[in-house]
C-alpha cells in the first residue's frame, strides 16, 4: 500500500501530492482486490437497456443504492430477465469509473432472491394476465375426441417424451409431431413460445401436417426451473394458440402460469397423454355396445310394427267380400237404373202432355186479342166521335165553319183505319192465313229443325185449326189418323 502511494517528498510541508489518475487507480485496485467475486442482494432500479447492447440499473435495499452494469456479451448467461421491481442475487465484481469517481457492480450472473420473490413476481404477472382477460374461462376450446396429430412441445431428452409415446402407443397409437425445446435455464422461455406460436402458423397444407390438440410439458422441479412456463411470453402464446392446448408442466403440486391460460391442465404428462386420446379397447366396447342396443332397439320397433300391422290386418274386412257385395250392389243398381228411366221418361211425357191439354189455343188467344182490339178500335171511334161533336158544338158556339173540322175527322179516321191495317198485318192469325204453320213442343215455338229429334212429337198450327205430327219418317199405314209426319 505504501508503494503504491509512494512519491516524491513534498517541497512545502510533509503532506503527499497525488494526481486524480494516480488516486482513481489506486481505489479501483484497492476495490478490486479487496472485494473481488461477490453476491449481492438488492432490488432492481433504474433499469435501462441501451442502444449498444449493456444494461445498465440499480441495486437498492432499505439503506443503500450501488450502481450496476451488465456487458452485451454477459445477457446470453444471465439466468434471467432483469425488470424492474425484481429482488434479485447479483453475482459479479466492483470495478470502479475513475472518469466519474464512481463504483459499480459488473453482473455476470443473477438469480432470484429466494422462493418469496419469486412467487411475487408470479403473482403480480397472474393478477395482470386476469385483468387482461387472458385466464377466462369462456377463452378455453373442447379437445378432439380422437386426434389424428398429436403435437408434442417438451424437452428432446428425459422421461417425459417417452413417457407421453408409451402412453400414447397404449390407449390409441396416433401420430405424434415433436417439437424439441428447453425446458429450463436461459433462453427456455423464448423457445418454447417460439414452438407454441410455430405450431399454431400452420396450416395442414404443406408437408408437415398440423396437429389437431398440443401437449407442452415437462417434468418437475424446483420452483427457478419451473419459471419458464411463467414467462409472459409464453402464458400469453399458450392463450393466443388456435391448437386446442393441454399443460403439463411438472408434478401434480406444481402449478404455472401456462395451466391458467392452457384449454386443459394435466397434472403430469401422463395424464396428458390420457387426456389427448381415449382407450381404443373402451371406445371399441363401447362402439359394440351401443351397436348392440341400436340392433336390440331396432329389432324390438321392428317386432312392434309387425304387431301392429296384424292388428291392423286382421281389422280389416275381407277384400274379396268387399269386392262382390260392391259388384252385386253395382249390378242391382244398373237394373233398377234400366227400368226406372224408362218409366221415368214416361211420366214426365205424359206430365207434359197434361200440361199441354190445359194451355189455351192459338185460336182462342188471338180471338181474345182480335175482341180486344175490337172493342179499343170501337172505344177510340165512339171517343173520336164524341170529341167531334164536343168540337163541333163548340164550333157552332163561336159560328165556325164544320168544314175544316169534317176535313180533320176525314184525316183522323184514316190514320186509324192505317194503324189497323198495321196490326192486322202484323197478327200470327194473318201470317197463318197466308199458309204458314206454327211448330209447338212441349207447348214452345221450335225455331230451329236441330231442336227437334227423331220420333219427337211436336203441334202444328194452321190459321184454320191445328194437327199433331211426329218427327221422322215411317209407313202410312201405321200413321194414326189426323197425325202427320215431317
Amino acid at each position: 500500500m505504501n508503494e503504491e502511494f509512494a512519491a516524491a517528498a513534498p517541497s512545502a510541508g510533509n503532506v503527499p501530492e497525488y494526481t486524480v489518475s494516480e488516486i482513481s487507480g489506486a481505489i479501483r485496485r484497492t476495490l478490486e482486490g479487496t472485494f473481488g467475486r461477490v453476491r449481492v442482494r438488492g432490488e432492481i432500479t433504474e433499469f435501462k437497456r441501451y442502444p449498444s447492447g449493456h444494461v445498465y440499473f440499480s441495486l437498492k435495499d432499505e439503506n443503500g443504492k450501488i450502481s450496476g452494469v451488465v456487458w452485451r456479451g454477459s445477457l446470453s448467461r444471465l439466468g434471467l430477465v432483469p425488470e424492474n421491481g425484481l429482488e434479485i442475487i447479483a453475482t459479479g465484481k466492483i470495478s470502479a469509473y475513475g472518469e466519474r469517481s464512481s463504483y459499480q457492480l459488473v453482473v455476470e450472473r443473477m438469480e432470484y432472491a429466494g422462493e418469496g420473490a419469486l412467487l411475487a413476481r408470479i403473482e403480480r404477472l397472474r393478477l395482470k394476465l386476469a385483468e387482461e382477460g387472458v385466464f377466462d374461462a369462456d377463452r378455453k376450446r373442447s379437445l378432439p375426441l380422437l386426434p389424428r396429430v398429436i403435437g408434442v412441445v417438451t424437452s428432446a431428452q428425459g422421461a417425459v417424451l417417452h413417457d407421453i409415446r408409451t402412453t400414447l402407443a397404449r390407449r390409441f397409437p396416433r401420430f405424434m409431431l415433436v417439437w424439441p425445446v428447453a425446458v429450463q435455464g436461459e433462453g427456455a422461455a423464448a423457445q418454447v413460445k417460439a414452438a407454441i406460436e410455430g405450431f399454431s402458423r400452420l396450416d395442414g397444407t404443406g408437408p408437415v401436417p398440423r396437429p389437431d390438440v398440443l401437449i407442452v410439458a415437462r417434468g418437475g422441479g424446483s420452483l427457478e426451473d419451473l419459471m419458464a412456463f411463467n414467462d409472459e411470453g409464453v402464458v400469453r402464446a399458450a392463450a393466443a394458440c388456435t391448437i386446442p392446448l393441454i399443460s403439463a408442466v411438472g408434478h401434480e403440486t406444481d402449478t404455472t402460469l401456462i395451466d391458467f391460460a392452457s384449454d386443459r391442465r394435466a397434472p403430469t404428462p401422463t395424464a396428458a397423454a390420457e387426456m389427448a386420446v381415449p382407450v381404443r379397447t373402451e371406445l371399441l366396447a363401447d362402439l359394440e355396445h351401443r351397436g348392440a342396443r341400436a340392433l336390440g332397439a331396432l329389432s324390438r320397433q321392428l317386432q312392434t310394427s309387425r304387431l301392429r300391422l296384424d292388428r291392423a290386418a286382421n281389422a280389416l274386412p275381407d277384400l274379396p267380400s268387399l269386392l262382390q257385395t260392391a259388384r252385386m250392389r253395382l249390378d242391382d243398381r244398373g237394373r233398377r237404373l234400366e227400368v226406372a228411366l224408362p218409366g221415368f221418361v214416361q211420366k214426365q211425357r205424359v206430365a207434359l202432355v197434361a200440361v199441354e191439354r190445359h194451355m189455351p189455343s192459338v185460336e182462342t188467344l188471338l180471338a181474345a186479342r182480335r175482341t180486344r182490339l175490337a172493342l179499343l178500335g170501337s172505344a177510340l171511334q165512339n171517343g173520336q166521335r164524341h170529341m167531334v161533336q164536343v168540337r163541333e158544338a163548340r164550333l157552332g158556339r163561336l159560328r165556325i165553319s164544320p168544314a175544316p173540322l169534317a176535313a180533320l175527322v176525314r184525316e183522323r179516321r184514316a190514320t186509324l183505319a192505317g194503324l189497323g191495317g198495321q196490326l192486322e198485318a202484323v197478327s200470327p192469325q194473318a201470317v197463318l192465313a197466308r199458309g204458314y204453320a206454327l211448330v209447338t213442343a212441349q207447348g214452345q215455338p221450335v225455331t230451329s229443325a236441330k231442336a227437334l229429334k227423331q220420333g219427337q212429337a211436336v203441334q202444328l198450327t194452321f190459321g184454320d185449326g191445328s194437327r199433331e205430327a211426329t218427327i221422322g219418317t215411317q209407313n202410312r199405314q201405321d200413321r194414326p189418323q189426323g197425325q202427320l209426319d215431317l
